[in-house]
């Protein structure tokens, strides 16, 4: 894939992810793709990883109807090969106590056939640990 390619599909994932579209999520993702919310199990409950279009679709359901991204913008954006990492910030929403925070993230991705392969999303899970109690 070209880095245009790559930044378009980055793109089509965000805004699917940013509507709540479950299918377009799934759609850019290859059939044995990964996404791993980085962090411990132990002292950070939403963390663990996920493979394949049916638990990548559990887990991220699950994702969309507890956390809206109200506003997401782009700090960086670095593109090499097959891999890219994005830095943004985001306005989140915990949607089950309607409380909104502001904070950044990081995702390493990586691109095979076309699709995404791998995304690892790195977040203040302090953070986000105090907005779910």
């Amino acid at each position: 894939m070209d880095r245009e390619a790559i930044k378009a599909l980055i793109e089509r994932g965000y805004e699917a992810r940013r509507t709540g579209d479950i299918d377009g999520i799934i759609t850019v993702f290859h059939p044995e793709g990964k996404f791993a919310l980085a962090g411990s199990k132990e002292s950070f409950a939403v963390a663990g990883v996920s493979t394949g279009h049916q638990e990548l679709r559990a887990t991220l359901a699950g994702l969309i109807a507890n956390f809206e991204f109200v506003q997401r913008e782009i700090l960086a954006t670095i593109i090499d090969d097959d891999r890219a990492a994005v830095h943004a910030r985001v306005k989140v929403r915990f949607v089950p106590k309607n409380e909104t925070v502001t904070t950044e993230l990081l995702d390493l991705w990586k691109f095979a056939d076309g699709k995404i392969i791998e995304l690892i999303e790195f977040v203040d899970t302090a953070l986000i640990n105090a907005v779910m109690r």
